[in-house]
């Protein structure tokens, strides 16, 4: 049954899937390319500053989700399209990173004082933001832990069982609190 033929907003994404898998219908992954390509888009245009390559990214990702869609078995398919555009990205990153010949190294050459005490003051702030996390309210605690694995509100509200509201209060709650904890911290680290 073609994905055009009932409300496809009604249709989950697992649902497109699944009726991809079985029968091959190109307007099922017409469907999941509509709902997620500007979400995917925002993603990789975080990771890039110029646009037409977040765009080459987001080509890249649909089209090894299209060829690897079999190996999808089911959960959050926005979340695993997420998954494979973070890897484009990353590979994409490599490949044009400036590369260092070792014979450009001195073998005596060592990091810089301020250069440690910079990486050392990070990992600490990594840290204690892990700890106040782990410290807030739990509903604060579990939205803000979804949100930050790329869930929408919606989907946070179905997985927590609170209405959206109270996911979005929850939300600006937790951030207040993290903010409120970490200002000292993080104007150090400026």
């Amino acid at each position: 049954m073609p994905v055009g033929t009932e409300s496809t907003r009604a249709i989950s994404d697992e649902e497109i899937v699944r009726r991809f898998q079985e029968t091959g219908d190109t307007e099922c992954f017409a469907e999941l390319f509509a709902r997620h390509r500007k979400q995917i888009y925002f993603a990789c245009r975080g990771f890039f500053a110029d646009g037409s390559a977040a765009e080459d990214a987001v080509q890249e990702a649909f089209l090894r989700a299209y060829q690897n869609i079999h190996r999808f078995l089911g959960g959050n398919f926005r979340g695993w399209l997420m998954r494979i555009a973070r890897n484009v990205c990353v590979d994409e990153w490599r490949k044009h990173r400036p590369e260092v010949a070792m014979a450009e190294i001195e073998l005596g050459e060592s990091p810089k004082a301020e250069a440690l005490d910079r990486t050392s003051d990070l990992r600490l702030a990594a840290e204690k933001i892990r700890n106040e996390i782990q410290s807030l309210a739990p509903d604060q605690r579990h939205c803000l832990e979804l949100k930050i694995e790329g869930y929408s509100y919606e989907e946070t509200a179905a997985r927590t069982g609170l209405s959206v509201e109270a996911v979005k209060s929850h939300l600006q709650n937790g951030r207040r609190m993290l903010w409120l904890r970490m200002e000292g911290m993080l104007s150090q680290l400026k």
